[in-house]
């Protein structure tokens, strides 16, 4: 046989097993009540009827048609989508145990296999979770020993741009080196020059990933594993990335291991590997070296993008609206002036400011589908019965963008969070960082640094796009895992000269 025929032929078997799988999944299904959605296609499922760039839009459009709470095949993988505040709110505080599960699509299933915080279950998950959110705490997530650090790197981060001479720039990898600066410092106690090599290339596969993720392969991959795994492609890269981020935070952990002092662990690693040693003896211990390892990688991941991603799109905004950009600028003026560093408490004082930075943050719906969930059980959800380890979808962009708790949905508008006195107002719509008991964990950490970072920058400086501010497109790129913005240069014109004040 050539090599075209027994390629024919691996096609047909590889297509053949796809469809078995998929007759047997929906057998097993049966058991369950699904609700209700569009016709699927074997093996395909729904796939022609979603927007690749921004499947959330399509499923917000289907859930018009099959109510708020509905099915979809994700090639032969079905998913009960949840839209809407009450449904969202239903499922996953009022039932938070039943949907709490992660459910690992098969890329991250590739990288981790489950391990870690980001995508693991059960016990494991509870376990890392609790211990990585009071180890946080314990070295000062949302308190003022961090709050220092941010302060300081958002210093450092304008002196580099002021140093560029008012030449236009792209912010984005400034800003990820000064984001990941944060993270690094709590996780494994360093923080970089933004010209150190090592530093460089962490940015670069981090930011690389960010972006595979997001795009049409990594889809594919998920959705038709199998076959993707013989194939080249970007989904590849992402899981070479994966291997020498594994390699660059091995070196760093065995490092850690022959520095070690028990009694004055330094940052996360340290206090993970303190409590490997307790448990070094109990044979279904959580804490063991895959876990750390992945721990990690994902605390250094979504600290870096999620919050840099965001003040990209924040700066990118305020260049498009320059008249809001000039409101926060009165606002630091009034409340701290050029002279001193802004704080933490200033934000209690800045109602616009902080109108603003929640306004970017519901208006670019930076994670438009949620992480995945699954359910923990066999769930009884609004009269359906969805079985143990379904795919559940969370459409946060239903909530975020919903015409009935938004006066202007899709426009930007900072009054959503100011009352009739100008004063801040908080909203139960807005769930930016995910709701229940899957709620991002690095909340408080970014919430600070959103309001330290981006203050700081408009104390130093007027931003301005080097085109027409109206031609600049706050839609996203694409809208995948996460919403990534257009990549634009801007002018930072130091302020110092029209406010005749030198910062200290």
């Amino acid at each position: 046989m050539d090599l075209n025929g027994l390629g024919t032929t691996l096609l047909i078997l590889l297509l053949s097993l796809l469809l078995i799988k998929w007759f047997l999944l929906n057998k097993q299904l049966q058991k369950g009540r699904l609700p209700p959605g569009p016709p699927a296609l074997p093996i395909l499922g729904n796939l022609l009827q979603l927007n690749r760039k921004a499947s959330h839009k399509s499923l917000i459009k289907l859930s018009e048609q099959y109510g708020p709470v509905f099915t979809v095949w994700f090639g032969s993988r079905p998913a009960v989508v949840l839209c809407g505040s009450e449904t969202i709110t239903e499922a996953l505080i009022e039932q938070g145990h039943d949907f709490s599960g992660r459910y690992i699509p098969p890329i991250f299933k590739k990288m981790s296999n489950g391990y870690g915080l980001a995508f693991s279950n059960g016990e494991r998950w509870k376990q890392i979770r609790r211990f990585t959110l009071s180890t946080l705490r314990n070295f000062g997530m949302g308190k003022k020993s961090v709050e220092e650090r941010i302060s300081e790197e958002a210093q450092f981060l304008v002196t580099v741009i002021r140093n560029k001479k008012d030449t236009p720039l792209r912010l984005n990898f400034l800003l990820r080196c000064a984001v990941s600066n944060i993270i690094c410092s709590i996780v494994f106690g360093d923080q970089f020059d933004y010209e150190d090599k090592m530093f460089l290339t962490l940015i670069e596969m981090l930011a690389e990933n960010a972006e595979t993720i997001n795009g049409s392969w990594v889809q594919m991959y998920n959705n038709f594993p199998t076959i993707m795994d013989f194939l080249p492609g970007p989904h590849k890269t992402i899981i070479q990335n994966t291997a020498d981020l594994s390699n660059f935070m091995n070196q760093i952990i065995q490092s850690h291991k022959e520095s070690l002092q028990k009694d004055f662990p330094r940052d996360y690693i340290d206090s993970f590997l303190i409590k490997m040693e307790e448990e070094q003896h109990k044979h279904d211990s959580e804490f063991v070296h895959r876990n750390l390892l992945f721990s990690t990688l994902n605390l250094l991941a979504a600290g870096t993008e999620s919050t840099s991603t965001t003040l990209q799109w924040a700066i990118q905004i305020l260049v498009k609206y320059p008249h809001i950009q000039e409101k926060i600028h009165r606002e630091i003026d009034e409340v701290v002036g050029s002279y001193r560093r802004l704080t933490v408490e200033d934000r209690a004082k800045m109602p616009y400011t902080d109108a603003v930075i929640h306004e970017v943050q519901r208006y670019i719906d930076l994670v438009p589908m949620n992480l995945p969930h699954m359910t923990t059980r066999d769930t009884e959800f609004r009269g359906y019965l969805i079985p143990e380890g379904t795919f559940v979808i969370p459409v946060l962009s239903s909530v975020l963008k919903a015409a009935s708790h938004w006066e202007t949905p899709e426009s930007f508008n900072p009054n959503h969070f100011l009352d009739e006195n100008g004063h801040f107002k908080k909203s139960g719509s807005f769930v930016a960082f995910s709701t229940g008991k899957r709620i991002c964990p690095g909340e408080s950490l970014a919430r600070m640094e959103l309001f330290l970072f981006l203050t700081t920058l408009l104390q130093a400086f007027v931003f301005k796009s080097i085109i027409d501010h109206k031609e600049i497109d706050t839609s996203p790129v694409r809208s995948g895992l996460s919403a990534m913005p257009h990549d634009y240069m801007f002018y930072a014109i130091s302020r110092q000269n029209q406010l005749g004040h030198q910062l200290i």
